[in-house]
């Protein structure tokens, strides 16, 4: 497959030009090592999860570093969080020396922590999700972003059919002490169907005859390893009584599509989980277009106790914020734009635009006016307006 050009690509070098470490953290095969390899073709690389090469770090961590060449692609480094103590010393050996150090993870909790007690100010952080449409036309709401399903689409079933058994395995197994995969992989598939909706672990807990405690635990895992975002309420109460728990909602909808048995760009069409799944899709667009940029996540959702609710608040800086809601069809109406203009109006602090991103047959069937400070984009122009700063 050739390489995609990833939009981070730009933010990976500046910062290797400015820190003597980087640390690019995202979910398995999103395409992490891909880029870093591309970027910096003369480094050397060493994957740390073969046995061999992980008892050497146990044993003899210094003389593993110092024989390595540098720049070094020290992929998959959750499982040797220990290096960071000797990378600092190194780092603090040579200050001057820029970019000799990049690393990848796949579980960010235990990443950070390394982080934090060792490489403060030492290391850029930067993370890496699937492909976002603006990087390939291939992407999709069905078939989500992952590099290796677009490039071979007709493989996507095994594919994420696989992508599941080795991210219970690997990765799951790594974090926890689950023992019942059976169970954890059913809570994926519930987790699936509750697209979009606010955060109930009781709900999820009843059916799988578990406690709340272990499905904390589980979308913990789910959330350090890059495979859900959750989206919390806006902290702006506008006057109102807000609803406090966070949303949940998948970083792929292709795998969010594969978990709920749909199989067909025509299937997702006619399922009753389509508005969630457009939800999501634009969801994580949005979070890859912040994150791509170099800048943190800022992506919430209002509901009050009353039952006034946007699907989405991005704040856009100098006192600018957009409402955004999500609909799956291709017919937007005025009243559609409701919600957007009640909230609107009971915002003294903010400057608010409102949009309302839907599937529009062709890409001229666009920036339709809705109501005074509404309007009715395409995904694609929806990016482009959040975009502007």
């Amino acid at each position: 497959m050739p390489y995609i050009e990833r939009e981070l690509g730009a933010h990976v070098l500046q910062a290797a030009r400015g820190f003597s470490s980087l640390i690019l953290t995202g979910p398995r095969r999103a395409g992490k090592t891909t880029m870093l390899r591309h970027l910096f073709p003369s480094a050397a690389y060493v994957l740390l999860e073969d046995p061999a090469v992980i008892a050497r770090v146990r044993n003899d961590p210094h003389g593993f570093l110092s024989d390595l060449a540098r720049p070094v692609i020290l992929d998959e480094v959750q499982n040797a969080p220990e290096l960071f103590n000797y990378v600092r010393a190194l780092i603090d050996a040579a200050p001057k020396r820029k970019g000799q150090w990049l690393f990848t993870g796949s579980q960010e909790a235990g990443l950070m922590k390394g982080v934090t007690e060792s490489m403060t100010g030492r290391a850029a952080l930067l993370q890496l999700l699937p492909l976002a449409t603006r990087e390939s036309g291939k992407v999709t709401m069905f078939r989500g972003g992952f590099p290796e399903v677009l490039a071979r689409p007709s493989l996507r079933p095994l594919w994420f059919q696989s992508y599941l058994q080795t991210y219970l395995e690997r990765d799951v197994r790594a974090i926890s002490s689950i023992r019942d995969l059976a169970t954890f992989r059913r809570f994926l598939a519930l987790l699936a169907s509750r697209c979009g909706q606010i955060l109930n672990k009781t709900d999820l807990a009843a059916p799988l005859g578990v406690s709340v405690h272990a499905i904390g635990e589980w979308l913990s895992i789910l959330e350090v390893t890059g495979q859900i975002l959750l989206v919390p309420p806006f902290f702006e109460n506008f006057g109102k009584r807000l609803i406090k728990s966070p949303r949940v909602y998948f970083v792929d909808s292709g795998l969010v599509c594969h978990l709920l048995g749909i199989e067909s760009e025509g299937a997702l069409r006619t399922s009753p989980f389509l508005g969630a799944i457009w939800e999501t899709f634009v969801a994580s667009e949005v979070v890859k277009q912040q994150l791509n940029g170099g800048r943190a996540k800022e992506l919430y959702f209002f509901r009050d106790q009353q039952g006034l609710e946007v699907d989405f608040l991005v704040p856009r800086g100098n006192g600018r914020l957009a409402l955004v809601e999500c609909k799956a069809g291709r017919t937007v109406m005025p009243r559609d734009g409701g919600p957007i203009t009640r909230l609107r109006d009971s915002s003294k602090r903010y400057s608010v635009e409102g949009f309302i991103v839907y599937q529009p047959v062709s890409a001229g069937e666009v920036t339709t006016a809705l109501l005074p400070g509404v309007k009715a984009l395409g995904l694609p122009e929806l990016l482009h307006a959040l975009a502007k700063r």
